[in-house]
């Protein structure tokens, strides 16, 4: 089959490459523009464009696909990327985290002339956790499982019909990081099928979101990410587990912005009868014990500003005892008030 993809990070690409190694033909490749980014601030490519350049499949990098924006430039770039989906023969679109929103326009002209229309691969269990950040929510959330849906796009925002659907359990120890590689793997592989049945001449099965369950996954901020050491030890842990690999949770100790990449529940900890939250009680063989507005947390992995991620019992030094504390406060900004 011909297809034509849209996406943009990673999960994206890792899609991209399973259907061109599956046989299918990829005619044109929309991705968003290069990003500054890294220290030296460089514009890079989009894991879609360096795998689009890598098998010589031609590129289309607006910034909207919205044919009447008020921008004359970016409305000119619209319009040329919709008249050269209008030319070039496909069967099939594909949208992958794509980023940008998919006009009418857009989504009528693939389905015209006997093609399959537009195919979305969307790392939850729709309805839970439409929009923008839904491996993060999941965890967050301390949804026991979650996995990707194939969906035939609409004009809403993730209110198509599902085509295929796969599940996968989220594990205590699960961050976002590693629960987004293993639901690429699995959107890869459900995306492929569905290509191959279409090929082969089988019918989809199209089934209507319900009604009931619908929850918004909400675009993840950096404000989000200072930890609130009066939480409870589950909800701290799921934040930090969540927000890896961005934001990055942070607290500050002695004056210092210190990154939480890593935690766990740990069992059978004593805590001080009068400990403050965000209180360091001791040291584990990798990780620090802190305590919580309710329970205990073992921090496992941290990062120092300017440093690398390492163990938390390697990134602070020095003990704590019930008369010198240490403990994680919440960040001042420049004007010495807390954040709130």
């Amino acid at each position: 089959m011909k297809i034509v993809f849209a996406g943009t990070p990673e999960f994206a690409a890792q899609a991209m490459r399973a259907i061109d190694a599956a046989g299918h033909q990829i005619v044109l490749a929309l991705t968003q523009p290069d990003r500054r980014a890294g220290r030296g601030m460089h514009l890079q490519a989009s894991p879609v464009k360096v795998f689009a350049q890598e098998k010589d499949i031609t590129v289309l990098q607006p910034e909207t696909l919205k044919l009447t924006h008020a921008d004359l430039q970016k409305r000119a770039a619209a319009q040329e990327a919709y008249q050269c989906l209008s030319d070039i023969d496909f069967d099939a679109m594909v949208v992958v985290a794509y980023g940008l929103i998919l006009p009418q326009e857009v989504l009528d002209l693939a389905s015209r002339n006997g093609r399959y229309g537009c195919f979305n691969i969307h790392a939850s269990l729709l309805p839970r956790w439409r929009g923008a950040a839904p491996i993060q929510r999941a965890i967050e959330s301390g949804d026991v499982n979650t996995g990707v849906s194939i969906m035939q796009m609409d004009a809403g925002l993730d209110t198509g019909d599902t085509v295929l659907v796969g599940e996968l359990e989220i594990t205590p120890h699960d961050t976002s990081a590693s629960l987004h590689d293993r639901l690429a793997v699995l959107g890869a592989e459900l995306m492929v099928k569905t290509l191959n049945d279409l090929d082969k001449g089988l019918s989809l099965v199209r089934t209507p979101q319900p009604s009931l369950g619908i929850t918004y996954a909400e675009k993840i901020l950096k404000n989000e990410a200072e930890i609130d050491w009066h939480l409870s030890a589950i909800e701290i842990d799921r934040r930090i587990r969540a927000f890896n690999p961005f934001p990055g949770s942070t607290s500050s100790l002695h004056g210092e912005q210190f990154k939480f990449w890593n935690s766990c529940l740990p069992g059978g900890v004593q805590t001080y009868q009068d400990a403050l939250p965000g209180q360091v009680l001791g040291f584990s063989e990798h990780g620090v014990y802190v305590q919580c507005g309710e329970g205990v947390i073992e921090v496992l992995e941290m990062q120092k500003p300017g440093g690398k991620k390492i163990a938390a019992s390697l990134c602070i030094s020095g003990g704590t005892t019930a008369n010198s504390p240490m403990r994680f406060e919440k960040l001042e900004n420049k004007q010495g008030v807390e954040n709130v």
